[in-house]
């Protein structure tokens, strides 16, 4: 009888379960919306619910969890999310492995996209690859043969801190002038509200550059410009094969990649210029959880 993973995507506002083949097919998918507001035990138990419904039709070997951080992931804790409110030191892996009796691993969600990206989806084949979300924050995970690397305290691939502009916005968690506060999807809603008296996302200020607002233009290039400092630094840090981008900034790839390719250019050794592959994710919102599944077949894990 095949066995089978389950991988468990605990976002802020949905919550996506996945029936996974080892080698990263996803064979039934649940997606219900998390209602993080009704605190950390009414979402835990519609975790336990949809999993044992799932438990009763495959057969499934391990569990694997993406969830935003900070996590301990030796623990398998949930410390303090800014998007899950009143989830602080949740023992979530422990928890579900007593409801489920199957053993349960707890990731960070961009080192699970990361692992899905790099293993099934556009870097695929590669024998590196440095994932990046780009969205309401910015994360990242780094793939080395297959392999995440963690880092000694389990932050590798955190480049949402990264300075990039010592003159940039002040942040009450991150550093001045971190990436994060210059080019994720929050930065450009928030540019296009100051700026541009825009009400809603950063999908507005996109689609009024790509209309020719040249307001909007400016904050679509500063926000590009910071972003592609961000990953020449990590180019000239560990020199991926690829770079993947995912995350909902990059809904306005046509627009966007062009500019930044050149941009990245710009900030590179002449030797690294145009050798460098950077392409967009391709599992869109899918990577999470077939990667979170995935995560139990880390060396780590094992």
């Amino acid at each position: 009888m095949e066995k089978y993973l389950l991988g468990i995507d605990l976002g802020g506002t949905n919550l996506r379960l996945a029936v996974v083949t080892t080698d990263g097919k996803m064979i039934e998918e649940i997606n219900v919306k998390t209602e993080s507001d009704k605190g950390p035990e009414y979402v835990i138990n519609q975790m336990i619910e949809h999993g044992r419904e799932i438990l009763q039709k495959w057969t499934i070997e391990t569990i694997g969890i993406g969830s935003p951080g900070p996590l301990d992931f030796e623990q398998g804790l949930i410390l303090s999310p800014p998007n899950l409110p009143d989830w602080d030191q949740i023992p979530l892996a422990s928890i579900l492995e007593k409801a489920l009796q199957r053993k349960v691993v707890l990731d960070n969600d961009a080192n699970a996209a990361a692992l899905a990206e790099a293993t099934i989806g556009a870097g695929k084949g590669k024998e590196s690859v440095f994932y990046i979300t780009v969205s309401t924050g910015i994360g990242g995970g780094f793939v080395f043969r297959k392999q995440l690397l963690q880092g000694a305290h389990f932050c590798a691939g955190e480049i949402g801190n990264l300075i990039v502009d010592r003159d940039g916005p002040p942040h009450h968690t991150l550093n001045i002038g971190a990436l994060e506060t210059l080019a994720s999807g929050t930065a450009v809603k928030q540019q296009g509200r100051e700026r541009l008296g825009i009400t809603g996302h950063a999908g507005e200020v996109f689609a009024m550059a790509m209309n020719g607002d040249k307001d909007a233009q400016v904050i679509v290039d500063q926000m590009l410009a910071s972003l592609a400092k961000g990953i020449a630094n990590i180019v000239h840090t560990v020199d991926p094969h690829m770079i993947v981008l995912g995350g909902g900034v990059m809904q306005s790839k046509d627009y966007i990649m062009p500019l930044l390719l050149e941009k990245v250019n710009g900030y590179l050794y002449p030797q690294l210029r145009k050798k460098i592959q950077i392409e967009c994710a391709s599992l869109g919102t899918k990577a999470g959880v077939i990667g979170a599944a995935l995560l139990t077949q880390q060396a780590s894990f094992h």
